[in-house]
């Protein structure tokens, strides 16, 4: 088999080191084959670097079949066993879930041994309410994603240089490891057509490795994680394969709008998607929804809700979803660039995700903001546009944002603008500028 080679992603990795040494659990989540076995890996060699022996860390994946079979007391005996005495032991299990019970192993680790623990999962049912109970909320989940922009030009052996303009500003050039420079468009051409999965920089950006390499991963995400999950305590069972995977096509394909249980099962229907016999049958809202958790639990997709600026309250209407990653939706509808608008909403929702933010979509009267983003002590409202050009597109991407009379950071991002500027106290910024910062 050939290896892989491990490359860095410094971003998660500084988070994980945040927490080395302290009590906390270090719960590693995201959809399958995003990075997350690579990220413990980058954990541990860090440890090595840094003066920690061979013998204080323990790796265990539980995806591999070196492993054997065990329940929880059996996983106890298992690691005990393997302890380092007299000094601290690190403890990295990959796809704990597959040990049934591992949420009382890990406990009795933090509680009986002097270790510190790092775990992956592909599901969010890894810390379920339920579930996290057992941990007494002592952990700190660590949320990975498929690359950025800039973390696919690094994977892929292109890098990023700055110079000045002779008519002023920063001109951005990006060269290969031959020396052959690129257009930053033409690089974030390719990052939309086969996203951001980490092992296409094992195969290459040509169209046949990379769909087979993405069927991969979806097929690891909905059978793995969904088709087989009703096998785990206390799930609902998920039961009709072409049900999933219409609802699945029907979220790729409705990115960024407005949707509802109700409004994918109204619209399967009616476009004779779904059908008893000769008698087209609409599937119960509550199905659906079971459906909708499933992929969101898998990490497949995210929903984003809507916040009432004025009433400062999250409504119960419609949401949004977006897919984890662009190069996905690709391989489940086929390369497609008139919607080039919602993948670029796509693309800078995950963006503000990795930048730490929580986001929502505004809403401020009968208009939209695309998204709230906030942390702690900040708060951004941003529109997202493929053009600011045009006089007319300038003005409707900008009145949403001069309806909010708070003094917070107001921003729109676009694709296309000839100029930056600030308008209204507005920000316009170049997309590309943005993912690059």
């Amino acid at each position: 088999m050939q290896k892989t080679t491990l490359r860095k992603r410094d971003l998660y990795l500084n988070r994980i080191i945040a927490f080395q040494d302290t009590e906390m659990i270090k719960v590693i989540t995201g959809i399958r084959r995003c990075g997350k076995s690579s990220l413990m890996k980058l954990m541990a060699q860090h440890l090595r670097d840094t003066g920690v022996s061979d013998e204080q860390i323990i790796e265990m994946n539980f995806e591999s079949m070196s492993i054997p079979d065990m329940d929880a007391r059996e996983f106890y005996e298992y690691v005990k066993a393997r302890l380092c005495p007299d000094k601290r032991t690190y403890l990295f299990f990959d796809e704990v879930q597959k040990i049934h019970g591992w949420e009382n192993a890990v406990n009795s680790f933090r509680v009986d041994f002097d270790c510190d623990i790092y775990i992956t999962g592909s599901n969010a049912y890894l810390l379920s309410s339920d579930l996290s109970t057992y941990l007494s909320g002592r952990y700190v989940e660590i949320k990975v994603l498929p690359l950025s922009f800039k973390e696919f030009l690094q994977f892929h052996g292109y890098t990023l240089t700055q110079r000045k303009s002779p008519a002023g500003g920063v001109r951005k050039l990006i060269t290969d490891t031959d020396g052959e420079t690129y257009d930053v468009k033409e690089l974030f051409d390719a990052y939309v057509r086969f996203g951001g999965m980490p092992m296409l920089a094992d195969v290459g950006l040509e169209i046949d490795k990379a769909m087979a390499t993405l069927d991969g991963v979806y097929s690891a995400a909905v059978i793995n994680d969904i088709l087989e999950r009703e096998k785990r305590k206390g799930q609902r069972n998920i039961t009709d394969p072409l049900l999933l995977r219409k609802i699945i096509l029907f979220l790729a394909d409705n990115i960024g709008n407005n949707t509802s249980a109700t409004s994918i099962g109204n619209t399967l229907v009616n476009e004779g998607l779904l059908k008893n016999g000769n008698r087209n049958t609409r599937p119960a809202v509550q199905t659906i929804q079971a459906y909708i958790e499933a992929l969101t639990e898998a990490y497949v997709f995210y929903e984003i809700k809507r916040f009432d600026i004025k009433g400062k309250e999250y409504l119960r209407t419609l949401g949004k979803y977006y897919i984890v990653d662009i190069g996905l939706r690709n391989y489940l509808l086929g390369y497609r660039d008139n919607d080039s608008g919602h993948i670029l909403e796509n693309i800078i929702y995950f963006e503000l995700l990795r930048r730490g933010y929580d986001v929502a979509v505004g809403k401020i009267g009968d208009q939209e903001v695309d998204f709230i983003a906030t942390k702690v002590d900040e708060k951004k409202y941003i529109q997202v546009a493929e053009s600011m050009n045009a006089l007319e597109t300038r003005e409707r991407e900008l009145a949403p944002l001069r309806k909010i009379r708070d003094s917070y950071e107001k921003i729109v991002i676009a694709l296309e603008c000839d100029l930056a500027m600030t308008q209204d106290g507005i920000k316009i910024i170049k997309a590309l500028d943005f993912l690059l910062e």
